[in-house]
């Protein structure tokens, strides 16, 4: 009698824990998360009330990271976690037909990859992930974008923990890379990384040629430009709330630290630094003639007016001005 008791309690238990964790799942998803009705099919984007009954669902939001997703292509994927000796997923959604599986794992913490992000954040959670997948033997190249819907009958879902941890734990059991391989720079967070590191470096030089704009809008556009094609580059791209965001961020922390007289301080520091006071006159002039050429722009003379009056190349004059 006391044993059957404690069993209909674990029963309880395990079903009151299988609840809560569809709950959750459900109350973390997208608003409008994409979902397909079959692995290789069309992405369509619904409400979350239509989205669960479908077979693959997106489960992180655009600019927030709830759950690590790995795909195993093993027969016995489902268990590479417990073979890895790694600590127990949150769950592990497996075809029933190859045994083929997504393992995912909860963040304590969820993971912004928004404008107010940190890249260091996103870069040690990138180490952190490239080194699970690594000793699971996942498939690097999985975006992370649509997975196994645990939600579906379709797949043989198994939860095994409710426990959500944090990337300091996860990173005690594996031996984080020093340096990531070149193709994870295009999938996953590593998207998110190359897309911050290539733009910013582009911003930095692509400043001068912006700075006699009076609004910082047309500067913002033209870094958003640049990011978008950046993002048309990877074989998933990121959503554009991700792109937007982070052509903002890099935008507005650009636009603030080079002003006219800033960049003209550090082309004289720079001049100064090898005790050549011409460097310093010459950088001088060059952002003199800049503003001069706005000037002269503005008062509807052509570039190869401006460039003859300022007597400079005519090109020099189209960098300047960014037309």
């Amino acid at each position: 009698m006391e044993c059957t008791k404690s069993h209909d309690t674990l029963t309880n238990f395990k079903s009151e824990l299988l609840s809560k964790q569809q709950l959750d799942l459900f109350e973390s998803l997208p608003k409008r998360p994409y979902c397909m009705d079959e692995k290789h099919g069309y992405m369509l984007i619904r409400s979350k009330a239509i989205a669960v009954k479908k077979p693959y669902i997106q489960v992180n939001s655009p600019v927030t990271t709830i759950y690590f997703v790995f795909d195993g292509d093993k027969n016995d994927a489902a268990l590479s976690w417990f073979d890895s000796n790694l600590p127990a997923p949150y769950w592990t959604t497996q075809n029933p037909e190859n045994g083929h599986a997504h393992i995912c794992y909860k963040l304590e913490i969820p993971l912004h990859t928004s404008e107010f992000s940190s890249i260091k954040a996103i870069k040690y959670a990138q180490a952190v992930y490239y080194a699970y997948a690594l000793k699971m033997g996942a498939d690097l190249s999985y975006s992370q974008l649509i997975t196994k819907n645990p939600l579906h009958p379709q797949h043989r879902t198994t939860y095994w923990t409710k426990q959500a941890y944090s990337l300091d734990y996860l990173a005690d059991f594996v031996d984080l890379p020093k340096k990531l391989p070149k193709k994870l720079e295009v999938v996953g967070l590593g998207r998110n990384v190359t897309m911050f590191e290539k733009g910013r470096r582009w911003a930095y030089t692509a400043i001068r040629d912006y700075m006699h704009h009076n609004s910082s809008h047309e500067w913002e556009r033209a870094v958003k430009t640049h990011l978008e094609a950046i993002n048309a580059g990877f074989e998933v791209p990121l959503p554009y709330s991700e792109v937007k965001a982070t052509a903002k961020s890099i935008a507005k922390w650009v636009w603030q630290r080079f002003s006219y007289g800033e960049f003209s301080a550090i082309q004289a520091k720079r001049g100064a630094k090898g005790c050549k006071k011409g460097g310093v006159v010459r950088s001088a002039k060059y952002v003199e003639l800049r503003i001069q050429a706005k000037q002269l722009h503005d008062q509807g003379m052509n570039n190869t007016q401006i460039a003859k009056q300022l007597n400079v190349a005519r090109m020099t004059v189209i960098r300047w001005l960014g037309v």
